[in-house]
């Protein structure tokens, strides 16, 4: 038997999933997992690598970090409208339909638009933005992005001067996500920025991943990348974006609000209910790094919190 102290962080279920995940044991003791959510026996593997995407430029926002594999990162993560658990994206998100896809532009703006997806791809500016990535759990990745930057899309839709949070609302359609019928979560998923964060030029858009459209299970075809922030703020397959006027309340605030704030920067000195985050265990690697201030970029977000009890605004 291991002690608590060997138990890693990703291995300790989240309270708001608990409940959840006790109803999937016990379907699973009848075998009615599948059948009820409309799952086969056996998932369907993940699928095969993407199409190159044109046009994509280098950019002076990247680190000079060996990239975290392409398999590990498709096959490991957290998209809970694919199944609970770090593998249940790879294995369930096959049934994730990215193509057509739109995304309504709304809220305090002077234009408000439904964008089609493959209109982004030719006026958005794509660059390759290899970036640390952070999970609340305890495990971090490099992952080199395709995107651009969310100033683009502001540009359009002109932002009124109303406007100081951002919303973003992801896909919660039961036929493609099976797990959404169930109470893991208030779905559908949304998370949220300040405005200034939106507009920080770290902050952006994904559609794709080692060069390629972005698969499946990483949040296909549109989700947001904010570097400096836990990986639960990069809302996946997006479909609905709000400018709005006071800080919405976003679905891990409403899940557990004494351990999930609305900034949510990574701040190795603040401990996680449940755990420390002073120290990550990069994936691949077997001995765990410390955990760097805004998870590295501080010298380039650091001031857009300045003065700010960051213990108190986690």
């Amino acid at each position: 038997m291991r002690r608590p102290a060997d138990i890693l962080p990703s291995e300790i279920t989240d309270p708001a999933l608990y409940a959840g995940r006790r109803r999937f044991i016990q379907a699973a003791a009848a075998g009615t997992i599948a059948g009820a959510l409309g799952l086969p026996a056996l998932a369907a593997p993940a699928a095969a690598r993407g199409e190159k995407l044109p046009g994509v430029r280098p950019s002076q926002w990247t680190l000079d970090e060996k990239p975290t594999p392409y398999e590990t990162i498709v096959s490991y993560g957290n998209f809970y409208e694919f199944g609970p658990d770090k593998d249940s994206p790879g294995k369930n998100a096959y049934r994730l339909r990215p193509r057509p896809w739109s995304v309504l532009v709304e809220g305090e703006v002077k234009k408000p638009q439904r964008f089609d997806i493959e209109d982004i791809l030719k006026w958005a500016p794509l660059e390759e933005r290899t970036y640390r990535m952070r999970c609340v759990e305890g495990w971090s990745m490099v992952v080199p992005w395709v995107g651009f930057p969310f100033s683009e899309l502001m540009k359009r839709v002109e932002v009124t001067g109303n406007a100081k949070y951002v919303e973003f609302w992801s896909l919660a359609d039961p036929e493609q996500m099976p797990y959404v019928r169930l109470p893991l979560l208030d779905w559908p998923y949304m998370e949220g920025l300040r405005l200034d964060e939106a507009m920080h030029p770290l902050t952006i858009f994904a559609v794709g991943l080692y060069g390629e459209v972005l698969p499946k299970p990483n949040g296909a075809p549109l989700r947001l990348v904010v570097p400096w922030k836990y990986g639960f703020k990069g809302a996946k397959s997006i479909v609905r974006i709000r400018f709005v006027r006071e800080m919405p309340r976003t679905t891990w605030m409403k899940a557990g609000p004494d351990e999930y704030g609305f900034y949510s920067n990574v701040n190795p000195d603040v401990p996680h209910r449940r755990w420390s985050q002073s120290h990550e265990r990069r994936l691949g690697e077997f001995l765990k790094r410390k955990t760097l201030p805004f998870n590295g970029y501080a010298e380039q977000v650091a001031q857009l919190y300045a003065g700010m009890d960051l213990r108190k605004f986690f």
